[in-house]
C-alpha cells in the first residue's frame, strides 16, 4: 500500500517520515517532489582503465558543485552521482521509493539506476545516479525538481532497520554523493566470499 498526500501529512506530523525543508506544494497525489542539491562526483575516465569492484572508487571521481549561477550539465552517455537537496527519513515500519518525475524522463534523463529504496530507518540526502540516455546534452539547475519519493508502511516494524548497522550500512546518513562502496564487501567479513 502507497501513502497517499493525507496519510503522508499525517507521517510528517507524526515523525514516520521526516524531510527538510519542505518546499511549498511539494506533496502530490501519493509523493514528495524531491529538489536538485549542489554537490555532484563525475568519473575520470581519462585516469582509470576499468572499474574494479574490489578497489575503493574515490580516485576515479571528481567533486562538482553547482548553485544559482552555476549549472551541471549532463552529456549524452554520461554518468554522474548527484544528491538531492532535501534531507528525507523514513520511521523503522516504512520504506521509501524514490522515481523519476515524467517531465524528466521525456528529456532522456534516469535519475536512478538501481538505488532508489530508502530502508526503514535511514535518514538522507538521497542519491541520484544520473544517466543522459538522450541525443542531446541537458543542462541541471540547483534546486530544481528532480524527482519523487513515494512511501510504503511495513507489515510490521523492521527488526533490524537500517540505522543499526548490523548489515554494514554502508551509506547510512549520506549528506554528500559517495563513491560505490562494494569492495567493502571483499574486506569485511561477508559469509557470501566463503559460501561454496
Amino acid at each position: 500500500m502507497i501513502l497517499s498526500d493525507k496519510d503522508i501529512k499525517k507521517s510528517i506530523k507524526e515523525g514516520r517520515i521526516t524531510i527538510d525543508p519542505l518546499f511549498p506544494k511539494s506533496i502530490q497525489p501519493a509523493s514528495i517532489d524531491l529538489h536538485l542539491g549542489a554537490d555532484f562526483l563525475v568519473f575520470r575516465t581519462h585516469r582509470g582503465v576499468c572499474i574494479d569492484p574490489k578497489n575503493p572508487m574515490e580516485d576515479l571521481m571528481d567533486k562538482v558543485i553547482i548553485d544559482n549561477k552555476k549549472q551541471f550539465i549532463i552529456h549524452p552517455g554520461e554518468f554522474a552521482l548527484g544528491m538531492t537537496y532535501e534531507i528525507i527519513g523514513v520511521a523503522n515500519d516504512m520504506v521509501g521509493r524514490l522515481e523519476g518525475k515524467s517531465s524528466i524522463g521525456r528529456m532522456g534523463l534516469i535519475i536512478h539506476a538501481t538505488a532508489g529504496y530508502l530502508d526503514p530507518g535511514n535518514r538522507l540526502k538521497m542519491t541520484l545516479e544520473l544517466h543522459n540516455v538522450s541525443t542531446l546534452p541537458i543542462k541541471l539547475y540547483y534546486k530544481m525538481p528532480i524527482a519523487q519519493m513515494s512511501f510504503t508502511p511495513l507489515s510490521s516494524e523492521a527488526e533490524h532497520p537500517y540505522n543499526k548497522k548490523l548489515f554494514g550500512s554502508k551509506y547510512y546518513g549520506n549528506m554528500k554523493p559517495k563513491a560505490s562502496q562494494y569492495w567493502k564487501n571483499f574486506t569485511q567479513n561477508n559469509e557470501w566470499i566463503k559460501f561454496k
